[in-house]
């Protein structure tokens, strides 16, 4: 550290400039000469820095080879690695939706490999020469039926009274197969006339207990859990019984060689349970008697929206996939993850050394010849008052909040001086010096002021 005074790097500040001694620190080196046809860049010089003018303001840092600070260059190549990261993860997305779009497409659909589709028994039955079409309207269903077909209603029950009235029609005069799932009391009527329904079967898996060759050779399965029925009319087979009521119908129809099933489960026909007990066999068995088997899924527009299949009474919640509820699950699991993550520092601030040690002294100095090239003499008369009434202030007793109040600092400064009378006002709060040499002065003053009020 210098042994210069900080009265007298203030007044250091303050000094006029001089050509005939100028210091050597100041003086800018020569470029070298430009090549020709080019034009000379502009020597660099330091932008002025503005100080504070008074209290309450912040002061300017030092000129005197501290490094300002660096632009934040990083951030672009950040920002492109994010946006980089986030296309790649949506392309893959989009790709991984597109290879699994073939076999994603609903419930006991047999497109579908997922665990409520029926993908593997329309493989069994293609594999036992059965071909498989699916229809989505019971217009589509009615003209595909015929003595060779066998007619798969997943849903009676969302139908309206104009496609069970076309279902119905297709019964009595295709001579095929129908299979209704899990008929319920608002296709019954239309669809089955003379079956009811009795409450659901409390057990899943139940044995035949009926002379149907279908029911025989698959044994037991899981025809169960779900609707059972009774029914009055002649040359009915009544299968897999709970509780005395069968959970398996098979009724005649009118046109020579007709049938209609009536199972009052899905489960054999799920991928997630076809190779359960004989489930594969009573599928295969019942959907695979005749060459043709048309699958009808009734879309939305076959739905009767008088009747509706029980989703308007369901929640928000219980209509959401549970898929779905596990990844929202995971997703907050990662939020709660990377708030600790970020919100905690994990060991305590770690200090970094400067590359270069500034001496005050020379801080002082840099400062003071910013001022002078930019004639800033208002500035450094703000700087030279505000330092010594703050000095003043801790000498006299003034509170540090109050220094810079004429009515506080003032009347205390002058009760300790000792000589000639002084404009004290004038000289702490007063107006900016004219010239050079009216700042030379005023940096003496102070001092003088300083000294007596220390020494007295």
């Amino acid at each position: 550290m210098s042994g210069r005074s900080p009265q007298g790097a203030e007044r250091t500040a303050a000094e006029p400039p001089d050509p005939q001694h100028r210091s050597a620190p100041e003086e800018t080196p020569r470029r070298a000469p430009a090549p020709t046809g080019t034009t000379p860049a502009p020597a660099e010089a330091p932008a002025p820095h503005t100080p504070a003018a008074g209290p309450g303001q912040g002061t300017v840092p030092g000129a005197g080879g501290a490094p300002g600070p660096a632009p934040a260059r990083g951030r672009r190549p950040a920002v492109r690695r994010a946006a980089a990261l986030l296309a790649v993860l949506a392309a893959g997305a989009v790709i991984l939706a597109a290879l699994n779009s073939g076999t994603r497409h609903g419930h006991l659909d047999p497109r579908s490999a997922d665990p409520a589709g029926s993908r593997a028994v329309a493989e069994l039955l293609k594999e036992r020469g059965v071909t498989t079409r699916v229809v989505t309207t019971a217009r589509e269903a009615a003209a595909a039926t015929g003595p060779r077909t066998t007619l798969l209603v997943t849903d009676p029950d969302r139908l309206g009274a104009t496609q069970r009235s076309a279902i119905r029609s297709a019964i009595d005069l295709s001579g095929g197969r129908t299979v209704l799932l899990a008929p319920g009391e608002v296709s019954l009527p239309d669809l089955s006339p003379g079956v009811r329904t009795e409450g659901d079967s409390r057990r899943d898996d139940l044995d035949p207990r009926c002379t149907l060759p279908a029911a025989t050779s698959a044994g037991r399965a899981g025809t169960g859990g779900n609707l059972r029925y009774t029914t009055t009319l002649p040359g009915a087979t009544a299968c897999y019984p709970s509780d005395g009521r069968p959970t398996l119908l098979v009724l005649p129809t009118g046109t020579t060689g007709g049938d209609t099933v009536l199972l009052g489960s899905e489960t054999i026909l799920l991928n997630e349970s076809l190779a359960e007990q004989g489930n594969a066999s009573l599928a295969l068995h019942l959907l695979g008697s005749r060459p043709d088997l048309v699958w009808y899924l009734p879309s939305l527009a076959d739905s009767d929206p008088d009747t509706g299949t029980g989703d308007a009474d369901k929640s928000l919640l219980e209509l959401v996939p549970a898929g779905w509820s596990w990844a929202l699950l995971q997703l907050c699991v990662a939020a709660v993850l990377a708030a600790l993550w970020r919100a905690r520092r994990l060991g305590p601030l770690v200090t970094e050394r400067l590359p270069v040690a500034v001496r005050a002294s020379e801080a002082t100095e840099g400062r003071a010849r910013l001022y002078r090239k930019a004639g800033a003499r208002d500035r450094a008369a703000t700087v030279l008052r505000a330092a010594t009434r703050e000095r003043l202030a801790a000498l006299v007793g003034v509170p540090p909040t109050r220094a810079h109040e004429p009515a506080s600092l003032v009347p205390a400064v002058s009760a300790r001086l000792t000589g000639g009378p002084t404009d004290v006002t004038a000289l702490l709060f007063g107006t900016a010096p004219s010239d050079d040499a009216a700042l030379v002065a005023l940096a003496d003053h102070l001092d003088a002021l300083e000294r007596e009020v220390r020494t007295s």
